[in-house]
């Protein structure tokens, strides 16, 4: 297990890392490219990536690096004996779990559904002139499946569904869905401009929902 350590965010200029992240087995795949300081912490990576990927931070997540996984401990806990330890994202930075280029991990979310996926340090860049406190989306493709909708193969069953108006649950599932839906679409300025609005170096759900739900125009 990797020693904890004081986050350092603010106390010197931390490298940035550009991270490639794909959603396993969506075909084709789902997947964004990002580029994020170096001393974000696990906490503030994982609402960076319910930003990028378009997820609404509805359901349980975990990071899994090695044999370790690190979440939040409040909700995300060892509960029975034999469980694995849970460790406290908050208290973790990326390079302190991916020290190198190339180095790998898991992020997975919604324990239902099961999304998971893979994320790859692509390039470890020097660190700029003043230090960064936002993270920046480079590219991507394709859009977020819909929440609820049965992970990876359920996804493919709702899409081939939609496509057909004959299919005896193309209506309901325009219906459940509640607004038109392309699976081909991505935004990179529109996800920048809600990046923009993670607080640093720390994010509180309450700010996290308010900042998807601007991205998702969604208004209670």
């Amino acid at each position: 297990m990797i020693s904890t350590a004081e986050t350092t965010a603010g106390k010197d200029n931390a490298p940035i890392y550009q991270l490639k992240v794909i959603l396993l087995e969506s075909e084709p795949p789902v997947w964004r490219r990002l580029q994020v300081p170096g001393d974000a912490t696990l906490e503030w990576l994982h609402a960076v990536l319910q930003v990028t990927i378009g997820w609404t931070n509805s359901h349980l997540h975990q990071f899994k690096v090695g044999e370790d996984f690190y979440s939040d401990t409040r909700h995300n806990f060892a509960e029975y004996d034999g469980d694995p330890e849970i460790l406290e994202a908050r208290k973790f930075t990326l390079r302190q779990i991916a020290p190198r280029e190339q180095d790998a991990f898991d992020y997975k979310y919604d324990f239902g559904d099961s999304w998971e996926h893979m994320i790859t340090v692509e390039k470890i860049l020097p660190p700029p002139a003043a230090a960064t406190t936002t993270a920046l989306c480079l590219d991507g493709a394709r859009a977020c499946p819909p929440e609820d909708c049965g992970g990876v193969w359920g996804y493919a069953d709702l899409l081939e569904t939609l496509k057909n108006p004959k299919h005896p649950e193309h209506q309901s599932m325009k219906e459940w869905l509640g607004r038109a839906f392309d699976s081909e679409a991505f935004d990179v300025a529109k996800t920048n401009l809600w990046l923009r609005k993670l607080k640093w170096p720390r994010v509180t759900e309450a700010q996290l929902r308010k900042v998807l739900m601007g991205r998702d125009d969604y208004h209670e």
